[in-house]
């Protein structure tokens, strides 16, 4: 709460509010506001801005899900006629087509739609700025692209799209595209003195899908709880899982940010946040989650510029994991399991390297470096008996067991790498083939 209301006092914001989730629960909450006994609450709406950007996002990854589109789809195959049809849905969501920051002029999000009512129109005469694929640039007219493709795929407007298809389900029934009383009035305050003016809100129109959604501290908790393990009937825990990995070439300007599809990354005291950031005209947002600690933390404030909510959600997150760490799950024994995997663990060889094999509960198998240099990762059973790899170098990588003619167990093949009981064992077909030791 203190740190709140620094934050508040700091950043000279009309109000803040916050909240921080836990296994799927908003577990505190707190506001500050100039006014005197007047503070928000959970239940006021604020404008979230870019946050949206993750709602369509889903939208799309649910179309992938059911093989409407792939990621590596031209954007012409489904929104047939604008001048970057060659670029890629997946490049869209990750902000790598090289599609310009923002529509041409006025600025969008001081507008009236109607000026731009037309998808073309949010593109301008020159809209690529990069190659696509080469950097990350973030694009606020590529995602009015996806909310175009959303709309035309499922033959409706994209935010009843994503009532029916992501809030119903999810219960957040005060997130919206229009603000629904009670709801937070967004001010501009004067960066040299203490005075303020109100923001008019505009509907942005086909920019809508880049920023529009209005949502409150309780529904975004809900929304935190998705981020981190998915929900039956919205998407799957893996695709959102997906979401989450980069998805765009880093930044040297930036080392501690990154993007996944639709989902921004950040490294904050060690910790890798996903999460979002967002703005418009009298508001900032920020949704931040940290999977490894179980934890979510959300901030709002009702100011255009000022406050940091951005650092704020982060540290109310690393203020909790500090003060209350998530205790780790019981070690607990496996009820049984196949002798032909205790058979593999142990030490193996790659050349001369040594590693160490251990074998899970779960069935999975996590190969490590004995001696702190080397390659390591967990390995998750397929139904064909083969192992896939789940992190680092070695993920989507297949480790298969050998066997020889009668049964006895030969080595592992990793990618084509040879690993051995012994180093360099002459009996297994160690590429170029291997003498001995002498």
């Amino acid at each position: 709460m203190h740190r709140l209301a620094v934050e508040q006092s700091r950043g000279r914001a009309p109000s803040v509010v916050g909240g921080v989730v836990r296994d799927g629960a908003l577990v505190w909450s707190g506001s500050r506001s100039m006014i005197d006994g007047h503070a928000p609450d959970t239940d006021i709406q604020y404008r979230i801005g870019s946050l949206t950007k993750s709602f369509v996002a889903v939208l799309v990854m649910r179309l992938r899900d059911e093989g409407r589109l792939a990621l590596t789809d031209p954007l012409e195959q489904h929104l047939p006629g604008t001048s970057v049809g060659g670029v890629t849905i997946g490049q869209l969501l990750a902000h790598t087509s090289g599609i310009a920051s923002e529509t041409p002029s006025p600025w969008w999000e001081r507008t009236p739609g109607d000026l731009r009512p037309e998808v073309a129109d949010v593109l301008g005469a020159a809209p690529v700025k990069h190659p696509a694929g080469r950097r990350h640039h973030y694009s606020n007219p590529g995602f009015a692209l996806l909310g175009a493709v959303v709309a035309r795929l499922r033959g409706k407007p994209w935010d009843v799209v994503l009532q029916e298809e992501v809030l119903d389900p999810l219960g957040m029934s005060r997130t919206s595209l229009q603000p629904r009383p009670p709801a937070a009035g967004g001010f501009a305050v004067h960066p040299w003195a203490d005075v303020m003016v109100p923001e008019a809100v505009q509907q942005t129109g086909v920019m809508a899908p880049a920023g529009e959604l209005w949502s409150t501290v309780a529904d975004l908790a809900r929304w935190a709880a998705f981020l981190a393990r998915g929900q039956e009937g919205v998407l799957a825990a893996a695709t959102v899982a997906d979401m989450r990995e980069p998805a765009a070439p880093g930044d040297a300007s930036a080392p501690d940010a990154g993007y996944g599809l639709g989902i921004q990354i950040l490294r904050h005291r060690g910790r890798t946040l996903i999460g979002h950031t967002g703005s418009m005209p009298g508001f900032l947002a920020t949704v931040w989650v940290s999977i490894e600690d179980r934890l979510g933390a959300i901030t709002l404030a009702n100011c255009t510029s000022g406050p940091s909510v951005s650092t704020l959600a982060a540290e109310l997150l690393a203020i909790t994991a500090d003060a209350e760490p998530v205790f780790p799950e019981p070690w607990r024994p496996a009820d049984s399991l196949d002798p032909a995997l205790l058979e593999l663990a142990g030490p193996w060889y790659w050349g001369t390297n040594s590693y160490g094999l251990r074998v899970r509960a779960s069935g999975d198998l996590d190969l490590g470096p004995l001696t702190g240099q080397g390659r390591g990762t967990r390995f998750h059973v397929e139904p064909d008996g083969t192992w896939t790899g789940r992190e680092g170098y070695y993920a989507g990588e297949t480790l298969r067991v050998v066997r020889r003619p009668d049964g006895t167990l030969s080595h592992l093949d990793l990618g084509s790498f040879v690993f051995t009981r012994a180093p360099y064992d002459p009996n297994a077909p160690v590429p170029g083939g291997f003498p001995g030791w002498s």
